[in-house]
């Protein structure tokens, strides 16, 4: 079975600086992935190259089997985003952009879709608040809501938990969870939190100035860096990554 996202050789340049540097990996199709590094690693690059919302400087990215570039309406029609960083129109009604996004996914039943996803983040009663006035806290779970409307095959999550408080996180950790093994989604998701990495995610990328230095499951990783929790792991990454990189042979 071929996987739902393979990245080959991808690298991204801007004005000069190498944000993301000849980085390939695989992912099949029910897996858990996620992309983790201290700030400037080139996480959230990768995700927007994901997306296709920036350009490549070189390498390639195959989603579905198909080129990413070369299909990618096709493509972001079975797949869905959220980040802690981006919002929805200030403007509007919680329920006036569900229903907004709903529509542009073409969601059969989407009103009670909303519902239901509003109730399984327990913030139905901010369905008739404006957007703009939510804390950020509630706006990353209405963001949430958001991105499993169309039942997406692949799901991209920058910092989903962001925002929340310990009591919150461990619900949308929780959730997350229990959609992505229901309907077998494709997550790919960037967090700070290693709680969220370590009860969501089945395999691990580090990235570190651009480049991955460590591929695997978690357990794989503690024992490749010879550390007790993953929180270790990713301080020695941040201040010894350099050592750490393999120079291509």
């Amino acid at each position: 079975m071929m996987p739902v996202v393979e990245v080959k050789n991808l690298r991204k340049e801007f004005d000069g600086t190498t944000a993301v540097a000849d980085v390939s990996f695989a992912v099949e199709r029910g897996e858990t992935v996620g992309l983790l590094g201290p700030n400037g690693a080139g996480k959230t690059t990768a995700i927007h190259m994901l997306l296709g919302l920036i350009i490549p400087t070189s390498g390639s990215i195959s989603v579905f089997g198909a080129d990413l570039e070369k299909s990618r309406v096709d493509i972001l029609a079975r797949c869905n985003f959220s980040s802690a960083y981006t919002s929805l129109p200030y403007n509007l009604k919680v329920w006036e952009n569900l229903m907004i996004c709903a529509g542009l996914y073409e969601v059969d039943c989407a009103r009670q879709k909303a519902h239901s996803l509003l109730d399984m983040f327990e913030i139905a009663h901010l369905k008739d608040q404006i957007t703009g006035r939510l804390s950020s806290g509630e706006s990353t779970r209405v963001n949430l809501c958001k991105a499993l409307l169309n039942d997406p095959e692949l799901l991209l999550l920058d910092e989903p938990t962001a925002s929340l408080d310990p009591d919150i996180a461990d619900k949308v950790r929780k959730i997350l969870q229990q959609v992505q093994q229901e309907k077998s989604i494709t997550l790919i998701t960037t967090s700070h939190n290693m709680k969220d990495v370590q009860e969501v995610c089945s395999r691990i990328l580090f990235l570190h100035k651009g480049r991955i230095i460590a591929d695997g499951a978690p357990d794989h990783i503690l024992e490749k860096f010879q550390q007790q929790s993953l929180e270790d792991v990713f301080i020695s990454i941040a201040r010894g990554g350099d050592l750490m990189v393999k120079e291509p042979t």
